[in-house]
């Protein structure tokens, strides 16, 4: 099958893995259809969202038994994807209410993880969840119309934005974005990043989105994410740390653990990948990387996924969520062009939603997976 080297930005025609690999129209919507129903509304054992109140909802992480700025803004991203726009609504109110600073050094930030009533665990934010925020927000501005606030979407986007570049600038806070290298940083205060943060084809529509003053430094970063990738990415096995310096480089422990090496965070690189290959398809090195990361876990069986060093010798410690590794390196497919591409693509297809404690972050990345390789992760 030809690749779309365009990206679907200029020829607004995404590719469907899963057509292309014989499953019906009908099987696929069937399938995108009842994977919403059940993480939004299924039971006990697999559902992550909960409406509260009248009018607010959130994704539990029901891991860590908490509410964080990454599963909130999924969950937004996947209602506009999915054109529902009461759990979005939803999901920005208790977002914007009990989340978002509005004064002092986090203003316009939002505290990365609260309690289920909305009372904050820590202030500080997770980057991860700004740039979602900021996507979903500009894609509901383009496909539902912009209201009264709170869902003054578009304007709200900005504003988040506008904190990442120029946080500091006039008083107390740290941007989001490092000004010298224009990369995201794994925190405001941290001199390195997180791998899995990079999203260059969000960068390329913020560039049209943002504020114009800040859309000269938007196309810069997108640039920018797509070379650090590069050296971010091991050469031979396509594995990346959870964390890395400015220069790619894995960056030292921390107090907080050791992040050195390929684990739960770093599965998303393979999705960002390949959807920014999808979108823009502007870098050809994403396609022999999504065949690198294929080839590394082709003969891995789901169950013995682990954690491994970025040069690929595996650790005594299994995958904590092996069903969202599997959903990532399914995604590779969009961007991949190798022997090993179909052979994750009906993987995918036949591997069920994860229940049970862990399975948040796994059905978060599922879904994203499943969404993009029907061609149904699409730009608004």
């Amino acid at each position: 099958m030809a690749h779309i080297t365009e990206g679907a930005y200029n020829t607004s025609k995404y590719r469907n893995l899963f057509l292309e690999h014989g499953y019906s129209d009908e099987e696929i919507t069937a399938k995108i259809e009842d994977t919403w129903t059940e993480l939004f509304y299924g039971d006990p054992n697999t559902r992550i969202y909960y409406p509260m109140d009248e009018d607010k909802g959130y994704l539990l992480d029901t891991g860590n038994h908490d509410v964080r700025s990454e599963g909130m803004s999924y969950g937004m991203m996947m209602a506009v994807q999915m054109d529902k726009k009461e759990e979005f609504d939803r999901l920005w109110n208790f977002s914007k209410t009990f989340m978002q600073h509005a004064d002092g050094r986090y203003k316009d930030y939002f505290a990365w993880h609260c309690k289920p009533d909305g009372t904050r665990i820590s202030q500080g934010p997770a980057p991860d969840g700004e740039e979602f925020f900021a996507m979903a927000l500009f894609f509901a501005s383009n496909r539902w119309g912009d209201g009264a606030a709170p869902y003054d979407y578009a304007q709200q986007a900005r504003k988040i934005l506008h904190a990442c570049v120029h946080q500091g600038e006039h008083g107390e806070g740290d941007p989001m974005w490092d000004p010298e290298t224009k990369l995201i940083k794994f925190i405001p205060e941290s001199p390195f990043s997180d791998p899995s943060y990079h999203l260059p084809h969000f960068y390329e529509l913020f560039a049209k989105y943002a504020d114009e003053c800040d859309q000269a430094f938007w196309t810069e970063a997108a640039a920018a994410s797509r070379a650090y990738l590069h050296k971010a990415c091991h050469p031979v096995t396509g594995l990346s740390p959870e964390y890395a310096n400015f220069d790619g480089t894995p960056a030292p422990p921390q107090r907080h653990g050791d992040f050195r090496h390929f684990y739960s965070d770093a599965y998303r690189v393979a999705a960002n990948i390949a959807l920014d290959w999808e979108w823009f398809g502007k870098d050809r090195w994403q396609v022999e990387q999504s065949n690198r990361i294929q080839a590394f876990f082709s003969e891995i069986q789901v169950s013995d996924y682990r954690r491994y060093t970025i040069d690929g010798e595996p650790f005594d410690e299994p995958s904590l969520h092996p069903i969202g590794l599997l959903a990532t390196n399914a995604m590779a497919s969009l961007a991949a062009d190798g022997p090993h591409s179909s052979q994750f693509v009906h993987q995918f297809w036949n591997t069920p939603l994860r229940q049970g404690e862990r399975r948040y972050y796994d059905n978060c990345l599922y879904f994203f997976s499943l969404l993009a390789l029907s061609g149904c992760y699409r730009i608004y």
